[in-house]
């Protein structure tokens, strides 16, 4: 006798190409911000997430009032790159409805918050004017495509940069059912026209995300990607992709057979047809083996544990009709964004802004719409929450530079700042234990002293926070890993190296703010006294903590 399927199966399989009730839910239901239990699954098809504001809910609860309800919408951007007219509409967009805030993620696009029920409708129907959608950004199906954000790592990054966009196209989902409920109000594809033979009627059995690296530069956290390309060139030349795939950071508290997995290389491709062919039937290959049964034991990185990695291989290179080629050698050297001015080999400028934790400040914001007005560069979201101004001409730098001086952007901020990472978490994130992107920079202001102390102020440690086990922030690829486990407590993470190839292991368990503290005062004096010549506070904490 087969094993169940998990509801979320069934809610799929039902769903008349992702339609569900999504109609009745938003047009008809007055009585309710939220939308029916199972439309609640399928709206992240289309970009969103319901949420509501725990901090509010015991007030309500108490005046017997339903959750404040509201969505989250995240854009699908393939490589992170929108033009100067399309910021204009998603900052005015976001003036609108929501909460006014944008925020950059880790997969290179920009998400709202706060948007009611009725505001949905309007808000991605001005979106789709501006040629943005929200179409897979969520939801059992391919997510973002993101690709090495800085032009100026490679002269051919736009050649590399477009295979974000192909391979998103690739494998967007067939069904029309976003326009028919949020753009069109009605039906105006006929069925047949739907049939999908990548996703069918089940679509995956989890989220997959893809991620494209340019070395020298990991700033995509590659190998956290259920599929991880390595572009490889030689003298300013593609000559193909490494392709690695499992890598998957979710887990979940008290549950010993979740895990963090790093990719593993299984070859090399030397085309782009190749290379998409790989892509497209690795997916075929999770859909048809992955766990749907258990959610929690769902993504690629488990079906290839299950298969073997060599076993994964042999169904794939059967299914693409061709054998890989062994890998190529490459190295990674860096992974943080190349914050400032740079000029890439054209002689265009571009400049690159901390964002801390992708939340776009209502100074920043101002600037960035008046930089917009001026129609002078695009704008490039990074995988570390930044934000790129890009392809500025030679003549037009003085401009940026006079409104980054009028609106006082430029500011020092420590190292360890710039390299910090933290989820969205509380109050909107349903599965936050714990704060972080609300909590980490006050962090990361009490840690401040001790790197003055220990003249560690310039050393690029990278430190990250998530809510929950969940991983949204990559924490578990930090030097300093930070996990929610409950109100104000987090799983110490450590021994990650710098550039994203090594995951970090919990160091200490269920750690207070004031442990926290203690615990980094001595690991900094030790790290300074026997760190190893140009040896990283990673790589230390490595050898001589965890080992």
């Amino acid at each position: 006798m087969s094993e169940k399927l998990s509801p979320v199966e069934y809610i799929k399989i039902n769903s008349d190409g992702l339609r569900g009730t999504l109609k009745e839910s938003i047009d008809i239901d007055n009585h309710t911000g939220n939308v029916r239990p199972d439309d609640e699954t399928l709206v992240k098809f289309h970009g969103m997430y319901v949420q509501d504001d725990r901090d509010r809910r015991v007030e309500r609860a108490a005046k017997k009032l339903d959750k404040l309800y509201s969505f989250m919408i995240r854009l699908r951007i393939p490589g992170g790159v929108i033009n100067a007219e399309q910021w204009l509409a998603t900052h005015e967009i976001s003036e609108q409805y929501g909460t006014g805030t944008l925020k950059i993620t880790t997969r290179q696009t920009v998400q709202l918050h706060g948007l009611l029920k009725h505001q949905l409708r309007p808000t991605i129907q001005a979106f789709n004017t501006a040629k943005l959608d929200s179409i897979a950004a969520c939801g059992d199906v391919n997510r973002n495509v993101i690709v090495s954000s800085h032009p100026q790592i490679s002269p051919i990054h736009q050649q590399i940069y477009e295979y974000a966009d192909k391979i998103s196209t690739l494998l967007l989902p067939k069904t029309q059912s976003y326009y028919e409920v949020f753009i069109d109000g009605e039906k105006i594809y006929e069925r047949s026209s739907e049939a999908d033979p990548l996703y069918e009627d089940r679509y995956l059995p989890r989220k997959f995300k893809i991620g494209i690296a340019i070395p020298p530069s990991n700033d995509v956290d590659v190998f956290t990607n259920d599929i991880g390309l390595i572009a490889i060139l030689e003298n300013d030349e593609l000559k193909g992709f490494n392709i690695a795939i499992g890598g998957g950071l979710a887990t979940t508290h008290g549950n010993p057979n979740t895990y963090s997995r790093l990719g593993s290389i299984i070859g090399f491709t030397d085309t782009e047809e190749k290379t998409l062919k790989a892509v497209y039937e690795i997916l075929t290959v999770q859909r048809d083996f992955g766990n749907r049964v258990d959610r929690k034991l769902s993504r690629l990185k488990y079906t290839v544990d299950k298969l073997t990695v060599e076993g994964f291989k042999k169904e794939l290179e059967n299914r693409i009709g061709f054998e890989f080629e062994p890998e190529r050698p490459y190295k990674f050297t860096e992974r943080s964004d190349r914050f400032g001015w740079e000029q890439n080999h054209q002689g265009k400028w571009f400049y690159t802004l901390f964002v801390e934790h992708g939340v776009v400040q209502p100074e920043q914001k101002q600037f960035l719409y008046e930089l917009a007005q001026l129609n002078i560069s695009n704008f490039i979201f990074s995988g570390n929450q930044n934000l790129i101004l890009g392809e500025i001409k030679e003549s037009d730098k003085v401009k940026v530079v006079a409104l980054l001086k009028q609106h006082n952007i430029e500011k020092q901020v420590s190292a360890l700042r710039k390299n910090s990472m933290a989820c969205v978490a509380l109050p909107t994130c349903p599965l936050a234990l714990a704060e972080a992107q609300r909590y980490l920079p006050e962090l990361v202001t009490k840690i401040e002293p001790l790197l003055e102390k220990y003249s560690l102020t310039n050393d690029e440690i990278t430190i990250r926070m998530t809510g929950c086990p969940n991983g949204c922030g990559r924490p578990y690829v930090a030097e300093l890993g930070f996990v929610g486990t409950g109100s104000e407590q987090y799983n110490f993470m450590l021994g990650g190296d710098r550039f994203g190839e090594r995951l970090n292991k919990i160091y200490k368990e269920k750690q207070t703010e004031s442990q926290i503290l203690e615990e980094i005062d001595v690991l900094l004096g030790r790290y300074v006294n026997e760190k190893l010549e140009k040896e990283t506070f990673g790589d230390y904490a490595y050898r001589a903590i965890l080992q």
